[in-house]
């Protein structure tokens, strides 16, 4: 199996991503899973927004960066929703990256996807961050730059709905977000 890079959500570093970086290394793969912030999570999305304006999004990114280091070229980049943002970012430094996996959020610019990197997206459908127009359109461009891109969109839950510890959270869109992930990390 391979080596994972899995970055947090503007929350933080919360229970849910350590039970994401456990469930994937059960599969088999090895993960790192660094704190963004050097500070305890939040509890709210305001409160995330709060820790990341007080971090800074350049240092999110550097101490990204630094995680990523160690890490073979051809790790898999991938984020919950802002932290899917900054694996798309690493895209660009990370040319030989085996794969992309965005959770709850687009991330990655077509001019950094090398032809036939394997990209999935998992969102709620509706997603107050990323609305469907703005999906339609990143999704046609990361096609267009060559990227092997699947896209789920999960009706109902929140946006977050894979944290069993906020009101986002939807079991059955989890399990089958899950199923679907780890069948493209084996693949991948």
């Amino acid at each position: 199996m391979g080596q994972i890079l899995l970055l947090h959500s503007v929350y933080g570093l919360r229970p849910a991503v350590l039970a994401a970086a456990a469930r994937l290394r059960a599969a088999g793969h090895e993960v790192v899973t660094p704190d963004l912030y050097g500070l305890p999570a939040a509890d709210t999305v305001e409160e995330g927004f709060a820790l990341l304006d007080k971090v800074g999004r350049d240092v999110v990114l550097d101490r990204a960066r630094v995680a990523a280091r160690d890490l073979p070229a051809e790790a898999v980049l991938a984020g919950f929703s802002m932290g899917a943002g900054v694996a798309g970012a690493l895209l660009a430094e990370r040319p030989a990256a085996a794969a992309l996996l965005l959770l709850h959020g687009t991330a990655g610019g077509p001019e950094a996807v090398r032809p036939g990197l394997p990209v999935q997206l998992h969102l709620a459908d509706p997603d107050e961050y990323d609305p469907q127009d703005e999906v339609e359109e990143w999704q046609r461009a990361m096609t267009a730059a060559g990227a092997d891109l699947s896209v789920y969109r999960y009706p109902g839950p929140g946006h977050l709905y894979t944290d069993p510890d906020l009101p986002d959270h939807d079991p059955v869109a989890t399990g089958l977000t899950w199923d679907r992930a780890l069948a493209f990390l084996a693949a991948h």
